[in-house]
């Protein structure tokens, strides 16, 4: 098997880490396969059979994802069979390294809950001296500040442009129209990555939340924090390492490793008494984020272990493949079948010069699920964000699932590709989002994004109607996903994304260029 990546084995690992393989190495590649595969299993033995055995997995992992959900959409039950599935082979792979030695997870959390064993963090806290009452919900959009007539109209407009579901934009209304919601003084709210650059703090910040913030041992990181929190009206409990000076300020010693220190962020945690509300939004690169998905689903598992009333929150990408509502996928077809004339007479001669299958359709059919429920297919997968990336999303999907059956309430959103500097630092994305608006993609600034999955945040927690709640009924569990998705137009857009990103990315490369675009 052809390793994408193969991880160096460190002389004495710590936290976090893929076991090691037969050739001595620990391969993020072959943890895919097995977990992909096992994932496959409860669907379609056979094709759990080609995950296995791909021996190019760096390509052709886009096939299998693919099949997760093409195979799942007639089988509700086994749906939830597989990401079970999923869930427990992905476990098997990690390891937590300890003065030398490699470990299971679990031994890793019972150890942490040994009081003499434990890595104790303790707790600094500090209060907004802002406004009392939780400021009012806006959304920033091209510099301007969105409520009332001026929000409702936009949402239309983003509704028409199929930027939007409609399902996100009847719970963004209904946000508009509650204002009582953003009231979050009874919500004790954990971020796990509480620095993320469209993550919901500003506005949690606001809202007179209670805020567990989790985040790297980063000074400056934390002082930008702590202004947005003293500006504000909430309360932020933040971790600090044991043993710092006492007479430091909390920004030079506050913070926490995913990582390297999972086990001893779960019982800081779980130290506080209060219903909590988990979000992770952590991210980092290639198969440290795989890892890091990790270390949040352990931290996640075990909140909802001891008590029945944590919730969860995740923000997925709309660069994945997804189930999607009968007449999203009827939409994407019908702007293939009305594509202008122009990509209709250069598809066959774009595709010989470049050896690319280009301009290829979206959305070829529909499927039906047992109770005559039509769905569609998105396959908007990117290949230059990498099987890893893949991985760790899809595991916080399955998690997503096996919790809310299980009777947690749980907020999955999907929100708009947008210009985080994460996105931006890879050229190519960043020049493919700048061009993507022909192929009818809307890419957001971070803060517009932050600005909308902050209040759909508030919307699941509070809507007995969410879909994020378990006692409404859903006629497949993949439901979850679909509701309130804000994709920017990729589930709609009339061809596969992935058959269009050089077109974008050249476009997107000509107007960065462009004297007219630069002055904009």
């Amino acid at each position: 098997m052809r390793d994408s990546i193969k991880l160096a084995a460190a002389a004495e690992p710590r936290g976090m880490v893929f076991r090691r393989v037969s050739n001595g190495l620990r391969s993020s590649t072959r943890a895919g396969t097995a977990i992909i595969g096992a994932a496959l299993e409860p669907l379609n033995p056979a094709h759990a059979v080609l995950a296995r055995q791909e021996r190019n997995w760096r390509d052709n992992y886009l096939v299998h994802y693919r099949r997760l959900v093409d195979d799942a959409l007639s089988m509700p039950a086994a749906a939830r069979a597989s990401a079970a599935a999923g869930m427990v082979m992905a476990w098997d792979p990690l390891r937590w390294g300890h003065e030398g030695q490699e470990h299971s997870l679990e031994w890793a959390l019972r150890r942490s809950a040994e009081p003499a064993q434990a890595e104790p963090l303790h707790t600094r806290t500090v209060r907004g001296s802002g406004p009392l009452p939780p400021a009012p919900w806006v959304v920033p959009y091209r510099g301007a500040a969105l409520s009332g007539d001026r929000l409702r109209r936009r949402l239309e407009l983003w509704l028409q442009s199929g930027a939007i579901e409609p399902s996100a934009g009847a719970a963004l209304h209904r946000c508009a129209a509650h204002s009582e919601w953003f009231d979050l003084s009874d919500r004790s709210i954990v971020l796990l990555g509480a620095g993320a650059q469209a993550g919901p703090l500003r506005w949690l910040a606001r809202w007179r939340a209670t805020v567990l913030a989790v985040d790297l041992e980063r000074p400056a990181l934390w002082r930008a924090i702590a202004a947005i929190v003293q500006g504000g009206n909430a309360t932020l409990h933040v971790p600090v390492r044991a043993g710092a000076p006492r007479d430091a300020h909390w920004t030079e010693v506050a913070g926490a490793d995913l990582l390297t220190q999972a086990p001893a962020i779960t019982n800081w945690i779980c130290r506080f008494d209060a219903a909590l509300d988990v979000a992770a939004h952590a991210y980092l690169d290639g198969e440290r984020h795989v890892r890091l998905a990790l270390a949040m689903d352990l931290i996640q598992r075990a909140t909802c272990m001891g008590r029945s009333d944590t919730t969860l929150a995740f923000m997925a990408t709309p660069t994945d493949v997804f189930a999607v509502p009968g007449p999203s996928a009827r939409a994407a077809m019908q702007a293939y079948s009305a594509r202008a004339l122009l990509p209709r007479a250069l598809q066959a001669g774009l595709a010989a010069a470049s050896g690319r299958r280009l301009y290829q359709p979206h959305v070829t059919g529909l499927s039906v699920g047992p109770d005559g429920t039509e769905y569609g297919v998105a396959d908007c997968l990117v290949p230059q964000q990498g099987s890893n990336y893949a991985l760790a999303k899809r595991l916080q999907q399955w998690r997503a699932l096996l919790a809310r059956a299980a009777g947690h309430r749980v907020s999955l959103n999907i929100a708009p590709s947008s210009s985080t500097d994460s996105v931006i630092s890879n050229p190519a994305l960043a020049a493919a989002f700048a061009g993507a608006r022909p192929f009818g993609v809307e890419a957001f600034a971070p803060e517009t994004t932050s600005a909308l999955m902050a209040a759909l945040w508030v919307h699941d927690l509070r809507c007995e109607h969410s879909a994020a709640n378990p006692a409404r009924a859903l006629a497949h569990p993949f439901e979850l996903f679909m509701d309130n998705a804000c994709h920017g137009g990729m589930w709609r857009c009339a061809y596969l994304p992935r058959s269009v990103l050089p077109l974008a990315a050249a476009l997107g490369w000509v107007r960065s260029r462009s004297p007219r675009t630069q002055a904009e």
